[in-house]
């Protein structure tokens, strides 16, 4: 795979000149050709760590790779699969997702990304490049609004947003689906209510609908690790 010119022909006419919408196009380009030459050599989808290395190559020559984490800010908290920032002025979180939810390859991530931004436009992921996280595997770097004034939101609330926004509780609520989309973790922890009262869902887990997710999600999840 040669990518300088396919990447730049993909920011060029995809990314609507945003740089990091840019990034993320470009990225997402990165790992789908890596998963269609390993489908057509070795008839499998399993090219995970193919597409992280070919990544953080490209992240480099692209110049989006960040080699010292304390350009990110402070570091704030530890989650299931992102190490999170506080950026230096307090007005963003920045998170270094380390791949967890995205099993044999790469490119169902990038997909979340995307549908993440159209459901929850309240509080966006930027994709600004790669990095190493504290123990060394390979993230991509998001960053999003910091919320100010913020509560956990309820059960209840988080119900009730759904709902508003077309999906439906599936599996006695372990997660929700519009048909399209099914959405996991979406936990008082993971969804805030801002001092202006309206729900920002700051950590999603969402895979196509149909797709084998939630086994997916359980196999891969630290809430069901202890599971037998």
């Amino acid at each position: 795979m040669n990518g300088n010119q396919t990447e730049r022909l993909s920011q060029e006419s995809e990314c609507r000149n945003e740089s990091q919408c840019c990034i993320l196009e470009a990225a997402s380009e990165v790992a789908r050709r890596v998963l269609e030459e390993i489908e057509a050599l070795a008839g499998t989808t399993s090219c995970k760590s193919v597409q992280l290395v070919r990544l953080r190559k490209w992240a480099e020559e692209q110049g989006c790779w960040f080699k010292a984490r304390s350009q990110f800010g402070d570091f704030f908290d530890r989650g299931s699969e992102n190490e999170v920032y506080l950026s230096k002025d307090g007005t963003e979180i920045i998170k270094l997702n380390d791949f967890r939810y995205s099993d044999d390859n790469l490119t169902p991530f990038f997909e979340r990304i995307k549908a993440h931004n159209k459901y929850f436009d309240a509080c966006p992921y930027r994709m600004i490049g790669f990095a190493e996280n504290r123990d060394g595997k390979v993230c991509a770097v998001l960053v999003q609004p910091y919320i100010d004034d913020a509560r956990l939101a309820t059960k209840q609330e988080i119900h009730d947003e759904f709902l508003r926004l077309g999906f439906r509780p599936e599996d006695n609520g372990a997660y929700y689906s519009n048909g399209q989309h099914d959405i996991f973790d979406a936990v008082d922890g993971n969804v805030l209510v801002g001092g202006d009262g309206h729900l920002y869902f700051i950590d999603t887990i969402i895979y196509p609908s149909d797709t084998g997710g939630y086994d997916t999600y359980r196999s891969l999840s630290p809430r069901f690790s202890g599971e037998k």
